[in-house]
Parts: structure tokens; C-alpha cells; sequence
């Protein structure tokens, strides 16, 4: 049996990245491949306190600085309550964002220094890193459009400015030709089914498994 694997789903607001990890953990729960869902930040309780923080109130409520720190101490909760006990007991784990985003948001969108960002990242995750990312890319009019129609709560990135998140997306199209090894681009903007499967054929052609 194939050694438990770590995925995510990375994109800009209303990408459908939620969507697609229900789709795919239903894919994995037919075959009955052991499997946890998760979401950043979150996924312990710790971590799910400090997302109260981050995706709630002003724009401008932290400091770039500041809010980068916080994404980092929730990472930190994460991989230590539920990551890494997950993967060491033998189950795959799909994440819905992880540390692709905060190079998007905090580096890209706020322009936090990269070097900087790169140094804290290797302090806070160490040897942890996806097998494989997937991010579903669309224009950033229509992710927004799509965000602002779900009506939630948790939308203070949603309220940051166009450029804000014309220049995160342009973060996830940089790095994810830097490896393309890693990450899946596939277009978030067609229709859920049709986004569904292309995720399904990707898996199982990077992991040789038959998800269906």
C-alpha cells in the first residue's frame, strides 16, 4: 500500500477550493483510503482560535507583519495537533490552504520581504511540505464575485482591494512554475463536475491510484 500522502488546494477567494476537497475525500472514502480533511488556518482547536483573528473584522485590523505571524503560530498548532499525528498513523491528509497561501497573501499580496517569509517558514514547518498542490486558478473578478455571493462571515480578505488579489494570484502562477512537480494548475472557472474531475484524473495519475 502506497505510504499516506499531504494535499492541498491552494487559489484566491472563491476559487471553489472547499468544494473540491469534499469532492475528492468522497473519492477517497469509496476506495477506503484512510483520510482526514483539514483547512488553514485551522484544523486544531488553537489553530481555529487564531483563525477567528485572521478572517474576520477590517482589512486593515493587523499589521502585514503581524498577520503573518499569527498564520504562522496557527500553522504551527496544526502540524503538531493534527498533521503530523495524522501522516504518522497512516492516513493521507487534504488540506484546504497551507503555507503556499501565506507566500501568496502575506508575501505577494502584502509584500512581506520573501527571504524574510522563506526564514520564518523553515523555523515554523520544518520538513513538512505538500506531495502535492493543486490550485484552481480563475480570474480575480470572478473569485471575488463568487465570494462576495456566499454571504459569510469570514471575509476580511475578500475586502482587501483588486490589486491586492491580482498580485496573490500572480503569487500562485509564479510559484507554481517554479515547481511544477508539486503543484496541478487547473482552471477553477469551469463547472464544479468538470473541476472535479480533472482533480481525480491528476491524483490518480501522480499517485497511481483509481479514485472514481
Amino acid at each position: 500500500m502506497i505510504a499516506p500522502k499531504f494535499i492541498t488546494f491552494e487559489g484566491g477567494e472563491g476559487a471553489g477550493k472547499s468544494t473540491q476537497v469534499d469532492r475528492l475525500s468522497n473519492a477517497f472514502k469509496k476506495q477506503n483510503i484512510p483520510l482526514i480533511t483539514t483547512r488553514e488556518p485551522g484544523g486544531s482547536d488553537g489553530a481555529e482560535a487564531i483563525r477567528g483573528l485572521l478572517v474576520s473584522g477590517k482589512p486593515n485590523r493587523w499589521q502585514p507583519k503581524t498577520e503573518l505571524l499569527l498564520h504562522y503560530a496557527a500553522r504551527i498548532e496544526h502540524i503538531s495537533n493534527l498533521l503530523k499525528p495524522s501522516l504518522d498513523n497512516g492516513k493521507w491528509v487534504i488540506s484546504d490552504r497551507f503555507a503556499d497561501s501565506t507566500f501568496a497573501y502575506q508575501g505577494f499580496g502584502h509584500g512581506i520581504d520573501l527571504r524574510h517569509l522563506t526564514n520564518i517558514h523553515a523555523f515554523a514547518v520544518e520538513k513538512y511540505k505538500p506531495d502535492c498542490s493543486i490550485l484552481l486558478d480563475l480570474t480575480v473578478q470572478e473569485g471575488l464575485s463568487r465570494a462576495k455571493a456566499r454571504e459569510i462571515d469570514e471575509d476580511r480578505y475578500e475586502q482587501m482591494g483588486h490589486d491586492f488579489h491580482e498580485r496573490v494570484r500572480s503569487g500562485f502562477l509564479e510559484m507554481s512554475a517554479k515547481e511544477p512537480d508539486r503543484f496541478i494548475v487547473i482552471d477553477g472557472s469551469q463547472p464544479v463536475d468538470y473541476v472535479a474531475l480533472k482533480v481525480i484524473e491528476s491524483i490518480n495519475k501522480r499517485f497511481d491510484l483509481n479514485l472514481i
